[in-house]
């Protein structure tokens, strides 16, 4: 199976109650799962203008992403079906308190992403439902924060 390689930025949203934002996605070829917001660099974009580009499509927010404050190197099959090498670079932004309003989805993604809400660290660990990346909290308790 040929992976494609695909770099993607990721935000750790976090609000003034300490908690992050995440999204459901429900595809038709998996159960449902929670992830941050973020996505795909498109061709000759940094990481840093993806991480602003996806924060402003999927919840309308215009922020600076500030620095990546974390990455990981992962493999996994699309919402498209494609297998790929993923390279994800995290941005953590604090809020004390935002509307959440998508500017911008993709037609996949507003076939596939469900409703969204805000998680607490401790209900990260006992969600009865698939939360990306596995490890959040122990990302979220090592990440320093950056307040927008």
């Amino acid at each position: 199976m040929t992976r494609e390689p695909r770099p993607a930025a990721r935000i750790l949203l976090i609000d003034g109650q300490g908690r992050v934002l995440l999204f459901r996605f429900t595809p038709d070829d998996r159960p449902p799962l929670w992830c941050t917001p973020g996505g795909k660099v498109d061709e000759g974009e940094t990481y840093e203008a993806a991480a602003s580009r996806e924060l402003w499509e999927e919840t309308g927010l215009t922020l600076d992403c500030g620095p990546q404050v974390a990455r990981r190197q992962v493999q996994f099959v699309t919402f498209e079906g494609q297998p790929v090498d993923a390279d994800e670079r995290y941005f953590r932004i604090d809020v004390d308190t935002c509307d959440i309003a998508a500017a911008a989805l993709t037609e996949m993604e507003t076939r596939v992403l469900d409703s969204w809400r805000w998680f607490t660290i401790a209900e990260l660990s006992t969600w009865d439902e698939m939360i990306y990346p596995a490890d959040l909290a122990d990302l979220l308790t090592t990440t320093q924060a950056v307040v927008a």
